[in-house]
């Protein structure tokens, strides 16, 4: 079975030794750990979020740029696809760890997750454990990691601090935006899963999402990012499935079947003050999504993209 931490980090030995053309600023802590910015002191960009987008999928995907027409409007949009679809997506891009430790907090996701099998049931869902002796994990955050984070994901991770490394992203930078926009494909399956799919039937993993502008209030910032997945972001499955339960499947995955739907995520936010469990989680969806049976090549598709929303989010 492969080694998502050891596919992620061979492209984290081209951030490490191309730090200049990715615009990153590489730190080791006393501890040993590698710190690699992408955005808070460092200006990253497009490439560099391209390659976290890689590495947060465990180094087991394709991601691309391209340019889109969202109703007149033209936005920069992530292409991606993979051919390991619950290992990648659940088991190293979803954001399911929360790194709780002296005076520092962060979510995280990455292929480091698959070391300390967190959270372990969805690791005992997909039944898969990586074996590395390497651990690699992103950090979404606004302020670096200290030595005693750095020495607490080690240990959890079952790996020397000398041999971790962590990717540190923020909404308000384009590396930052760059990577949330990937997470379109990944979105897609915690929808279909939550409607009860088995990920391990997910044969084959394809989607795009526009790339939003750029704000530096971190509210506004995080209602655009979430708009590029409910409004404009685009999926498409190859399920080993029967065609009844895509069919049925398919009717509720997109975002347009949420109640909250129809409003620029920066509004719901914050009418709950950024509360996101008093938000109707079936939001939290692609805005369009297409199945096809691996079984008998049959094709559902619901949704659409709504570029009316995208340009209210963007002039917010």
């Amino acid at each position: 079975m492969i080694s998502i931490n050891r596919l992620a980090f061979h492209l984290v030995e081209i951030l490490l030794e191309d730090h200049e053309y990715y615009k990153v600023e590489v730190e080791k802590l006393p501890c040993g750990a590698t710190i690699i910015d992408t955005g808070i002191k460092a200006q990253g960009g497009y490439e560099a979020g391209l390659m976290i987008t890689k590495i947060a999928m465990g180094g087991a995907g394709s991601v691309n740029l391209g340019s889109f027409n969202y109703g007149g409007l033209n936005l920069p949009s992530v292409v991606v696809s993979t051919d390991h679809p619950a290992i990648s997506l659940f088991g190293s891009q979803l954001a399911g760890w929360k790194i709780k430790a002296p005076n520092y907090t962060a979510d995280s996701s990455g292929p480091g997750r698959a070391l300390s099998l967190k959270p372990k049931k969805i690791f005992e869902k997909i039944g898969y454990r990586d074996q590395s002796e390497v651990a690699v994990l992103l950090l979404e955050t606004d302020m670096k990691p200290n030595d005693e984070a750095a020495m607490f994901i080690a240990e959890s991770c079952g790996v020397s601090p000398e041999n971790t490394y962590l990717i540190l992203t923020t909404t308000v930078s384009v590396a930052g935006m760059v990577q949330i926009s990937g997470r379109i494909v990944e979105t897609g399956l915690f929808r279909l899963d939550l409607l009860g799919l088995d990920p391990k039937k997910v044969l084959h993993g394809f989607g795009y999402a526009p790339i939003m502008p750029l704000h530096k209030d971190m509210g506004k910032a995080m209602g655009r990012a979430e708009d590029a997945l409910t409004y404009g972001g685009v999926t498409n499955y190859i399920i080993d499935e029967d065609d009844d339960a895509l069919e049925e499947l398919v009717q509720k995955a997109p975002s347009s079947s949420s109640k909250e739907y129809g409003r620029p995520s920066y509004e719901l936010y914050k009418e709950v003050n950024f509360d996101f469990t008093q938000i109707d989680p079936a939001i939290f969806a692609p805005s369009a999504i297409t199945v096809t049976s691996a079984k008998t090549g049959k094709v559902f598709s619901r949704g659409e993209v709504n570029t009316d929303i995208l340009k209210k989010s963007i002039n917010f």
